[in-house]
């Protein structure tokens, strides 16, 4: 069973991958593929799931592929790296997963930066964010509305989560060939984590991403879409009451812009009747990483 300690210098993944240590640090710096952590020297350390991350885009550039194109592969399919490992990986990711929920209902901020810290140094961002930080805000939500937490722990942990990601968001680099979008929440709209969680997604993959997050006022979106002239437009809404005016406005803002192409995502479209969901199928985005790749790849 391979270990999730943290072992191997900088030097000796150059000797068993035949990289060098400049490139490396170039792609970990540019892709966010994978995150080593740190000894109090400050020199990188990396796991055994690192070294199996990047023996496998290795691989791929080997055969041809671009050092980009064998990230997107990666982040499209990361089983196909850790196949073996999967069961594994799923019980670290889920365990994570409890001790940062546990901390986070505790007030308790520097054992919650550790554990998250731990997982980004194991795990992709965007995976950390998918897989961890996402069921994390929907077991929160569900304890809130049973009133088995009090609004100071949603208060709490939203904050920390938004902050977290939210610094993540400004540290990955735009790339200017790929298209602009542009995301905010929905009319009446303040749940904004799942929104952040999609513009990580966005950003990772290149896009140029204009994040307002909350709504804004009525017909200023208007402006900002023409001033800006994104590709993409994506709201969010978490509550169900909001549906009805958002895809109102989904609806004119794509008469009056009708090369945009709008999105509509957020726990609240599960709640949909299936007719209604056919209805505005076009704009329905999702709430998972395999959806979100097939809306893009056909819009």
């Amino acid at each position: 069973m391979a270990t999730t300690k943290a072992k191997y210098n900088i030097k000796a993944v150059s000797q068993m991958l035949g990289i060098q240590p400049g490139t490396l640090r170039a792609w970990e710096r540019r892709y966010r593929m994978i995150r080593p952590s740190r000894n109090e020297a400050g020199h990188r350390l990396y796991t055994d799931e690192h070294i199996r991350i990047l023996k496998w885009l290795m691989e791929k550039v080997d055969k041809g592929f671009t050092i980009s194109q064998a990230v997107s592969l990666l982040e499209s399919n990361e089983e196909a790296v850790t196949h073996n490992e999967h069961s594994e990986n799923r019980t670290q990711l889920d365990k994570i997963g409890d001790q940062l929920l546990d901390s986070l209902l505790s007030f308790n901020e520097n054992d919650a930066q550790r554990h998250l810290d731990h997982a980004f140094s194991l795990f992709t961002p965007e995976t950390v964010a998918i897989d961890i930080i996402g069921p994390i805000l929907v077991k929160i939500g569900d304890l809130w509305e049973e009133n088995k937490i009090t609004s100071a722990h949603e208060h709490f942990a939203s904050q920390f989560i938004r902050s977290r990601i939210g610094m993540m968001l400004l540290s990955i680099p735009s790339d200017s060939m790929l298209p602009r979008a542009l995301l905010v929440c929905g009319p009446n709209e303040r749940h904004e984590l799942g929104l952040l969680i999609f513009a990580l997604f966005l950003k990772r993959k290149g896009y140029d991403v204009i994040y307002l997050g909350q709504s804004i006022a009525g017909g200023d979106i208007d402006i900002v879409i023409n001033e800006i002239e994104p590709a993409y437009m994506f709201m969010s809404c978490t509550l169900k009451k909001n549906i009805p005016i958002t895809i109102r406005l989904a609806e004119a803002l794509q008469r009056e812009f009708p090369s945009l192409k709008i999105g509509l995502g957020g726990y609240a479209y599960d709640r949909l009747s299936e007719l209604d969901k056919k209805r505005i199928q076009p704009f329905i985005v999702g709430n998972s990483k395999r959806a979100w790749e097939q809306w893009l790849q056909t819009n």
